[in-house]
Parts: structure tokens; sequence; C-alpha cells
């Protein structure tokens, strides 16, 4: 009766942490996962097989690095809601918390002497709290995975096995859990296990059944949708997967692996496993932190705090040791005021992270609609303002006189050449509780290991400024345009950046000449650039093709004197290829110094 009436107090706690923020704006990656869901009202076996317009640029949702099953969960609710309706999903992903709350209870029963608090402590963990009000597929794979680990360890394998399978369609990081268990299996009799099992080969078998439950939906995939999943999601990273990011990015996750018990209970607790090095239990614990930390280290490049959250349940359980093994009263209330700073933390976090993706909505409801908008940003801003109508920006759009543009300086992807004036009045988000996740003026590294090491920041600035402008009249002068002229940027349609870099495709208009003249682009081809062949195009005709094998500055020419159609003409300038420098998400081409007639 005490532990049934300890683990209803623990379901308890994690309702409440869940109830003020149920209608949690959608944030993050939320956008993506209800994409899949939508399409899933298309193709309900193949939620992933669409578009998706990702920082300006169309990408193969095939290449998401999550399996579909978080995209099917939302595309049952979104069928039984009829809709998107945040209060209603927040409210049913609450099970996933209540599923992670009750695994863990079985997991801290087996190896905590004081289960309760180490099953708080995880509820209390800044991580948990925060992403936990998500619904992307960090929440329900960290509650089948520790279904699976709880599962596992009590010998039901048949049931560990499929909440393995069904934590595989929600993240590939799901394969780090068959070392784990392998672990386990040696640490409480050798070989034994894996040899005597009854029916022989069934611990291999359970173990199996993620990296089965993989190979399976990649062939299904491949069989109903012509591509690899995984071949896709991999051609997408290739140019992320570099050593310096994965350097960052592993030391980003150590500092986030200190915060997930606090800097009061992780020396406690370090102390605790120290003391209990020879105990079996606290191998398998420790052996569960470092074996998928360090395989969080080889996969990840970004170095988000939401990657350690199946790692949070070992370290609360070893925390939870301290409230056993120490006699003093003083360390008693070093270890309830851990817990306490914990909670807080994690409750300020997830309030900012509240009023953040809220200020996106809010702004969205007030935007005037009579004109085409395009959106210049990402996340819930994206979500909100194509749920009202707006369409997403990418690099190759040119914008038209009279359409509006909102735009974020947190999130913007493309560089809009073109007259904006006001529409509306910009809207600076600005919490006032000094925490930051992300920020204009943060160097915090919760979401991205890019931003800065720290799991988050302390900091008054400005989250986010986000604008809506309408798009002037453009005044067309130049018949040959220099990009390095201060007034350029009025010519440029699209795809070229503020440093004279163009995407593969980069467009401008030029005034046409009273006569036919040569049509020329100059261009610096440096020694990093992929492409090898560049293509000119007035008015969407191609009219020179060049090939180049090694660096230089060069110059492309029409066969003959041109003349657009009109009082303006549309230059294009095409790559066959882009790449991606190391710390810059842009696509990149070549660099254009000169274009027009001559």
């Amino acid at each position: 009766m005490p532990s049934r009436r300890s683990l209803l107090l623990i379901l308890a706690f994690a309702i409440l942490i869940r109830l003020p923020f149920l209608n949690q704006a959608i944030q993050g990656d939320d956008d993506i996962y209800l994409t899949e869901g939508a399409h899933a009202q298309i193709e309900p076996w193949h939620p992933l097989h669409t578009t998706y317009v990702f920082r300006g640029e169309p990408v193969d949702l095939r290449g998401h690095p999550h399996p579909p099953l978080d995209g099917w969960v939302l595309g049952a609710l979104i069928a039984l809601f009829g809709g998107v309706n945040e209060v209603g999903f927040h409210a049913v992903y609450i099970g996933f918390t209540l599923l992670a709350a009750v695994a863990m209870w079985s997991l801290a029963r087996r190896f905590s002497p004081r289960p309760a608090w180490a099953t708080l402590l995880l509820l209390a963990t800044p991580v948990f709290v925060v992403n936990g009000n998500s619904l992307e597929a960090d929440l329900p794979f960290v509650a089948l995975w520790m279904a699976a680990m709880a599962l596992f360890c009590a010998g039901r394998r048949f049931w560990a096995a499929v909440a393995m399978a069904l934590a595989a369609l929600t993240s590939y990081q799901v394969v780090l859990i068959v070392p784990i268990l392998a672990s386990w299996l040696l640490l409480k009799g050798g070989v034994g296990p894996l040899v005597r099992a009854r029916p022989p080969g069934r611990a291999l078998a359970c173990l199996a059944a993620p990296v089965l439950a993989l190979v399976a939906w990649q062939l299904f995939e491949r069989w109903g949708t012509g591509a690899w999943p995984l071949a896709v999601s991999l051609g997408y990273q290739k140019s992320y997967q570099t050593a310096g990011h994965k350097l960052t990015s592993a030391l980003t996750l150590a500092v986030h692996a200190l915060f997930l018990a606090g800097p009061l209970l992780t020396p406690l607790a370090i102390v605790a496993a120290w003391r209990r090095r020879h105990d079996r239990d606290t191998q398998f614990l420790l052996a569960w932190i470092g074996i998928f930390f360090a395989g969080s280290a080889v996969i990840f490049f970004a170095g988000s705090a939401r990657y350690l959250l199946p790692m949070a349940a070992p370290v609360a359980i070893l925390a939870s040791w301290s409230f056993s093994s120490i006699r003093s009263p003083y360390l008693r209330i070093l270890t309830l005021a851990g817990f306490a700073s914990q909670l807080v933390l994690g409750l300020g976090l997830a309030v900012v992270n509240y009023q953040h993706w809220d200020g996106y909505r809010q702004f969205a409801a007030n935007l005037p609609m009579g004109r085409r908008t395009w959106v210049n940003g990402e996340w819930g801003l994206r979500y909100y303002v194509e749920r009202r109508g707006g369409l997403a920006l990418t690099k190759d759009q040119p914008v038209q006189p009279g359409e509006v543009v909102v735009s974020s300086d947190l999130s913007r992807a493309v560089e809009v050449h073109a007259p904006l004036t006001p529409l509306v009045r910009t809207l600076e988000i600005r919490p006032a509780i000094p925490l930051r996740l992300i920020g204009l003026d943060s160097h915090s590294g919760y979401s991205t290991a890019s931003l800065g090491f720290w799991p988050f920041g302390i900091s008054n600035g400005a989250i986010d400024r986000v604008r809506a402008e309408a798009v002037g009249e453009r005044h067309v002068t130049r018949e040959y345009l220099t990009l390095a002229a201060p007034d350029s940027s009025e010519q440029v349609v699209s795809g070229v950046y503020a440093d004279h870099w163009m995407a593969r495709t980069a467009m401008v208009l030029l005034k046409n000449p009273p006569e036919p003249r040569g049509l020329t682009v100059e261009f610096y081809l440096p020694p990093q650039a992929s492409a090898r062949r560049v293509e000119l195009l007035l008015d969407g005709k191609s009219v020179a093709r060049g090939n180049y094998s090694k660096d230089g500055v060069y110059t492309l020419a029409a066969a003959g004197p041109l003349r657009g159609a009109g009082a303006a003409a549309e230059a294009e300038v095409e790559v066959d290829s882009t790449f991606f420098a190391p710390g810059d998400q842009r696509p990149l081409g070549v660099v254009l110094l000169g274009i027009g007639f001559r």
C-alpha cells in the first residue's frame, strides 16, 4: 500500500508539471512532425513521403532523422480532433509522461533504496520538464525507451521487445539500447544468460528487436516510396558530420550531462557511485551512462540537451542514493535544495519557452492577411503564419510588389532583396524571467551546440524580433550590376547572399539597353567550391554555358548581342553543385562579382 500511494503521488506530480502548459504553442520542430501527421491523412503508411521547406530549401522529408511513429500519433490526433488542437494534443501527450514515470518507478524500485526520490528527480530534470511540453519525438521516445528498459530488467522479454520496436520507429538512437542491455545480462551472470536462455536465444532475439524493426521499416519505405530513408537522411547530414562538429557536439553534451542532476546533486551522485562501485547494479547504471553518452557523441553533431533524455534516468537513480547514504542533516538539506533547484529551474525555463512560442502565435493572429504573405522563418512562427494562409519563402522565390514578408531575426534563412516597408509594429519577444533556451543575445546551447556550450543562458535580452513588411516597387536603373555596389540589392531578386555568394540559382533584374548588347556574368570560383558548370539565362532562356575545372575569376558571355523583353530583363545564373562551408548552413555555389549588359 505505501508503494501504491507513492506511485499515485508521483503520477499526480507528473500531471501537475504538465497542466500549466497544456496550451503550449507549436514550437521547435513540432511543425515538421505536424507536416508528417497531415500527410498521413493522404498516405497513412508513409507519412514521410512528402517535401518540406527547411531553411529556404525544399527537402525530402524521408530524410528526417526520426522514423514515423510520432507522425502517426499526430496524424491520428489530427483525424480525431479535425485539425491541430494545442490543448487536446498536449493533454494526450501527458500519457507519455505518465508512461515514463511508471517505467522509472519500476526501474528505481530495482536499483534505488529511494525509488520515489529517484522518479521525482527524473521528472524534475529541466530538459524533461521543458521538452515534455512539445509534440516532437523526444518525449514518446524516452517513454518507450524507459518502458523497454523496465520490462527487460523485469524479465518480461516479449513486451520489452515490443517497446524497443516502437522506440525504434521513433528514433534511430534506439540502437544504443542493445549494448546497454547486453551489459545488463553480462553483469547479472556473465555470458550465462546469453547461453542458457530458455528457449535458446530468447534474450538475443529480444535485443535484436529494435534493429529488426528499423530494417523492416527501411525495406517497407524502399518498397513503397522508392528510397531508403536512412540514405536520404545521411545525404542531408554529410556536410555536418565533420570532426569539428563532432568535437563541439561532444563537449556540449558533456556540459549538458553535468546539469542532468544539477550542480548540487551531481557531486553527491558521483560520491555515492564511487562508494558502491563494486556493486553490479551500480556498474550497470554507469555502463548505461557511459555507453549512451559515447554513442550520442558519435551519432550527433548538434549537441542538443534533449539528446541526453534517456540518460537522465540512471543519473537520477545515482543521485537518489544520496538521500539514504548521507546522515548529516546539513547534507540532507543540500540534497533537498538540489531537487528544489532543479524543479524551479525546469519550470522557469518552461515558462520562458511558453512565452517565446506564444509570442509567434499572437503575432500571427493579429497579422492582416489580405495579400499574399511569405514567412521567412522557421518553427512556430512559420506554422502559425502558414495556418492563416501564408507560404514558406524559398531561396529562389522572387517576391513581388504588394506582397508581404514576415521575418524572424532569429530564424530567417532567405536574403530578401527588395524594398520593404513596415506593415505592422515589430514584435520583440523578451520574457521577464532572465533565463534563455535560445535567443538573439543568448549563448545557450540548449538546442544546438553552434550557439554555445551552456545548457541555458542567463539574460534579459530579446529572444527574437518579428516583423511583417510590404514589398515595394523595385527601381531598376543599371544595365550592368556590380554586386559590390551599395544599392545593388534593389535589383537582386533571389539567390544572392549579403557576402555575394550565390545559392544554386541567382536572379537579378537588369535595365534593358536601347539596343541589343553582350550579356556577361563575372564570378569567382573559390578552391573549396564544388560547382563545375555555370549557366547564364535571360528571361528564362539559356544563352551561355561554361565548364570550369579549377578555381579562379571567370567571365561567361552570351554568344551574341541580346536584349530582354520589356523595360527590365530577368538574368539568372545557375550552378550544377553547391557545398556547405564549416559552420555555415547556406548552400554555396560561386561568388558573383557582376552581371549585365556590356
